[in-house]
């Protein structure tokens, strides 16, 4: 026999019908709003509370963990050689795994703009990049000078629609 899925219900359909109906679910939208914010600030606090009582534990468990991983460590760089076969980089310890990876190599740069100087003066230029890019700006300032290039589509006219409740902002 097979299982017959369940319609999902259609989402309740709301218009209002007149102007003080619409003023008033503007202001229903802002009070369930709030109460939203109400809930997840109570969420919020009651993490933060737990998260607070639980500091010292998880300190002394953080503590822990980095201290086994130290020793750990220590341990398997000293016998590297025996635990992967010479040039192995996974040993398995019936208890778990250990393993070394090699990250790929990468480039940091601080100021950038004395890199750029020092690299043209040597006559380094290979690497230097040059960025060439669509300016939308000018495009936009003049939509009628790229009327007919295919690619290019100057979007005008589009309305976002936006409800936003009064609300007073109490400061202590």
């Amino acid at each position: 026999m097979a299982k017959s899925k369940k319609a999902k219900a259609p989402a309740a359909l709301y218009v209002c019908q007149s102007r003080e109906e619409t003023q008033g679910a503007i202001r229903e939208l802002g009070d369930v709003q709030r109460e939203l914010i109400r809930i997840e600030t109570e969420i919020n606090d009651a993490i933060a509370k737990i998260t607070d009582e639980k500091k010292s534990e998880i300190d002394a468990l953080n503590t822990r963990i980095n201290t086994l991983t130290s020793g750990i460590q220590l341990w398997c760089e000293a016998h590297r050689a025996d635990l992967t076969g010479h040039g192995g980089k996974t040993a398995n310890l019936v208890t778990g795994e250990v393993s070394w990876r090699q990250r790929p190599p990468s480039v940091s740069i601080r100021q950038q703009d004395k890199v750029i100087e020092t690299l043209k003066a040597l006559h380094l230029a290979r690497f230097l990049r040059e960025k060439t890019e669509v300016n939308k700006e000018a495009i936009l300032a003049e939509p009628a000078a790229v009327a007919g290039v295919a690619g290019i589509t100057v979007v005008t006219g589009v309305e976002d629609f936006s409800v936003t409740p009064f609300e007073i902002e109490v400061t202590p």
